[in-house]
Formats: C-alpha cells, structure tokens, sequence
C-alpha cells in the first residue's frame, strides 16, 4: 500500500479545489495550476480534506495512487505558500544581474550566457561585495522553478577540484585530491 498515496491533504484558506473531465485546477493567492489526472484515480473532497484512492491493487494503480497524490500536494502548498530555489555562483569573475524575466550570467566563458526565464517564475539576482552571487528564483509552479534552476546549474556544472561552477546554496560538491607531487 503507497504510503504517501494514503496521506490525506488538508486544503487550506484561501485555496480553491475544482475536479472535473479529470482535470484538477487549483487556484490560489500566487496563481492557478492545473493537472491531468488518470481516469481511473478517483479523488474526494470532504471538509476540506482531500483523498486520492485507487480502484485496484494492480502495480500501475499503486504508482499512480503516491504520484498523483504528490502532484496535488506540490500544487496546493505552490499556490498558498510558493517555492524558492537559490543558486549561487562560485568562481572568479562569475557575475550575475537580471532585468525583468532576462538573466544575465558571466561562468568564466568567452561570452556571456543571457537566458529567458518563463513569466510565471520570478528572478531576482544579488550580488555583495566579497560574497559569491545569488540568483532566486520564486514560483507557484514546483517543476517549473526545478526544471529552471536545473538549466542555470547546467551552463556550469561544480567541478570537483577548485570547487568552482553553479549550486544551489548550501549543497555540498564532493572534492578531489589534486595531483600529488611526482617523485
């Protein structure tokens, strides 16, 4: 039995919950998401609390049962509460600024990268004197804020030697020993 599957979602104020053709649309105080769901899941509401239930024991039926469940979950806590992703930039020379949803980042390349960022994602790029740069990203949408901060962290990947590239804050890279000394 899916124990995330089970786990009952507590909607909170504010927060509206519509299910029908299924298709789940919430809409919160950040935005509005919507997600296809299998017609074979059936999901109820009573007093604010939602289920998912699955009609069969069949393997197919106990994966989709946690995953759907998940997707709900990931869509009611981004339209009352959002998500954040910081990544930081670690090297010499790495910059980063922003104007409007158009970041502009210097990873030690001949050129600058210069990405568009999607309109439902929020950047926001900081930058102190004798810290490494910041770049945040704020959201509704769970995999969208994932699948950005996962296309920043690949234009300079952390090697792990010196250390230097992009990721997320507080992530800790695996370091190697350099070359020792020869004979």
């Amino acid at each position: 039995m899916s124990r995330i599957g089970k786990m009952p979602i507590s909607i909170p104020a504010g927060v509206e919950f519509k299910f029908e053709n299924h298709t789940v649309t919430v809409k919160g105080k950040l935005g509005e998401l919507t997600q296809d769901i299998h017609p074979d899941m059936q999901i109820s509401v009573e007093d604010g609390v939602l289920t998912v239930n699955r009609p069969s024991e069949s393997k197919a039926h106990r994966a989709m049962h946690g995953l759907y469940r998940s997707l709900i979950n990931n869509m009611i806590i981004g339209v009352s509460e959002g998500y954040k992703k910081e990544l930081e930039l670690i090297g010499v020379g790495y910059r980063a600024s922003n104007q409007g949803n158009i970041i502009d980042l210097s990873l030690g390349y001949s050129h600058n990268i210069v990405m568009a960022v999607p309109s439902e994602v929020k950047v926001e790029t900081e930058m102190q004197k004798g810290k490494n740069p910041i770049v945040r990203l704020v959201s509704h949408d769970k995999q969208l804020v994932g699948m950005v901060a996962s296309k920043i962290k690949s234009m300079r990947k952390p090697e792990p030697y010196k250390g230097k590239g992009v990721r997320f804050v507080g992530e800790i890279i695996r370091r190697k020993a350099g070359k020792s000394a020869g004979k």
